[in-house]
């Protein structure tokens, strides 16, 4: 079966090494936070101005006011630090973040990523997306393989407006993982029980 999003999360935690500071996106890579092994020392930064983000709260440790970029309410740890947005992408631009999760609408086989928006839908802006996709050491997506209709997100080349190119490294999304190597995108690894041919009739993008 191709895994679910705590599936694709849990998995997408396996990218995290001890010592690193890690950006997640809104969407599906907040649940990542959920999924930090065991013992590893990882500290997640968030771009409204937030160094050491703790898990989702429970109804009684809710506090409005402690919130990721992506408006949800999250806890503090005795370590976290507070500071300006502007401090918040001056860490981000100046390469200080070793590992960035984002979702995306469609990554084309060469690493380009378009995750900020679909013309004539209402959004609210860029965010913080296209300086973290510049300024991050390693970029990692996850997404579902096709939409809603079936149709491959993973294509020779994005249609949606861009928000960075050459810049994903790798691809995890419901059927497997995937990087973004020379001549089109290499198959890593398959979800459980989903097959190779499974993954290429779902595929747009060149499939090594």
């Amino acid at each position: 079966m191709p895994w679910d999003r705590n599936q694709m999360a849990e998995r997408a935690g396996q990218e995290l090494e001890d010592g690193f500071y890690v950006n997640l996106g809104i969407g599906i890579p907040t649940l990542v936070s959920n999924y930090i092994p065991d013992g590893m020392d990882v500290t997640l930064q968030s771009e409204n101005g937030m160094l050491g983000m703790g898990p989702f709260p429970t109804e009684d440790t809710i506090d409005a006011d402690v919130i990721n970029a992506g408006k949800q309410t999250i806890t503090e740890l005795d370590r976290t630090s507070y500071f300006s947005s502007a401090d918040s992408f001056g860490m981000i631009r100046g390469g200080h973040i070793n590992l960035a999760i984002l979702g995306a609408m469609e990554v084309a086989e060469n690493g380009d990523l378009a995750n900020w928006m679909i013309p004539g839908k209402l959004v609210k802006g860029m965010g913080g997306a296209m300086d973290l996709v510049a300024g991050v050491e390693r970029v990692v997506v996850i997404m579902d393989h096709t939409s809603k209709h079936g149709d491959s997100k993973l294509l020779k080349e994005c249609t949606l407006p861009l928000t960075g190119t050459a810049v994903v490294d790798r691809i995890i999304t419901n059927l497997g993982v995937f990087d973004v190597v020379e001549g089109g995108l290499k198959l890593v690894e398959l979800a459980p029980d989903v097959t190779e041919d499974q993954v290429r009739e779902a595929t747009e993008a060149a499939l090594i």
